[in-house]
């Protein structure tokens, strides 16, 4: 575990440097405004990582995650005033963030005394582990892992806008046609959350009650978009923010620049997440092997997941 943790630092530390590397420095607009954006980081990290520190629950990023990109980008916006494709970028990651703040809100992210709400079940799974046993190990984890680098992840995920913003390249169809794409895929994780959400809403439903149909027995969201795809919400995720990055390649007429760090960073995240998830689903559910060797993972690529009832028992 801490092989992945240091591995995910040292690429968020690399991958910008490298990129960077390859690319035009920063303009004296663009230096400002990225100084302005990481006061803001400083300020959420840290916020997140005293709450996370004070009543041991640790989901205090996920509470900010879909949350602080919308001062990201209209700080940018403004430091542009309003330059139409900046504006864009902007209604953009606002759409994205509402329908994500609305996802985490309903699974109970969010109560009325901020500093409660539901925990992600990964953390609680983690701090048992031999390894976090250690207080100062565990708190050294919160504060560079799950505060420090997440909330940094998430600030990549607007760079693109920053990278964009002094552009001579005027918007365009590319960018009207890109806006498209991105709200498709809000729309395509929108449908996949709702699948899931639905389902486990059910499934613990019935179980209160005690009477538990076959179809909710199998106890993992395997229908829908999830017949297709073993994570179709992350493949979306995933799609959104490459997308967001073509803004800057069309801005700029550079194909690779600094700004494709959030998206190489997240792919990486969501990759570790996901096998990380997918272990523990597979304790708890034993057609779950099936479903892992029957359907991809982010794509498409094998075939449609089906189960007949006698599996079941």
């Amino acid at each position: 575990m801490w092989r992945t943790v240091l591995f995910l630092i040292f690429t968020l530390i690399i991958v910008p440097i490298l990129t960077f590397n390859f690319d035009v420095p920063l303009t004296e607009l663009q230096q400002s405004t990225l100084k302005t954006l990481l006061v803001v980081y400083a300020i959420a990290a840290g916020v997140c990582f005293i709450v996370s520190s004070a009543t041991k629950n640790y989901s205090q990023v996920d509470k900010l995650w879909s949350i602080i990109p919308i001062p990201y980008v209209w700080i940018i916006a403004y430091n542009t005033d309003f330059e139409p494709r900046i504006l864009l970028m902007a209604f953009l990651v606002s759409i994205w963030a509402v329908r994500l703040t609305y996802n985490f809100a309903r699974r109970g992210g969010y109560s009325w005394k901020i500093w409660t709400g539901e925990e992600d079940y990964r953390w609680a799974i983690l701090r048992a582990k031999p390894e976090f046993q250690s207080q100062w190990k565990w708190s050294a984890f919160n504060f560079f892992f799950i505060s420090a680098y997440q909330m940094a992840l998430i600030l990549f995920f607007t760079l693109p806008a920053l990278k964009a913003m002094e552009s001579n390249i005027p918007i365009g169809i590319l960018d009207y046609i890109l806006a498209a794409i991105f709200v498709a895929l809000v729309i395509m994780e929108y449908i996949a959350d709702n699948q899931q959400y639905y389902y486990q809403e059910e499934k613990y439903r019935q179980k209160k009650i005690g009477k538990v149909a076959d179809f909710y027995k199998i106890g993992f969201t395997h229908t829908g978009l999830w017949a297709y795809m073993r994570h179709p919400n992350y493949s979306a995720e995933q799609a959104i923010w490459i997308v967001f990055y073509f803004f800057s390649v069309i801005a700029t007429d550079i194909w690779l620049n600094w700004s494709i760090a959030g998206a190489l960073l997240l792919v990486l995240l969501f990759k570790g997440s996901s096998d990380f998830s997918e272990e523990e689903t597979e304790k708890k559910y034993p057609l779950y092997k099936k479903y892992i060797k029957e359907v991809g993972r982010f794509l498409p690529l094998k075939k449609k997941f089906k189960i007949n009832a006698f599996m079941i028992y």
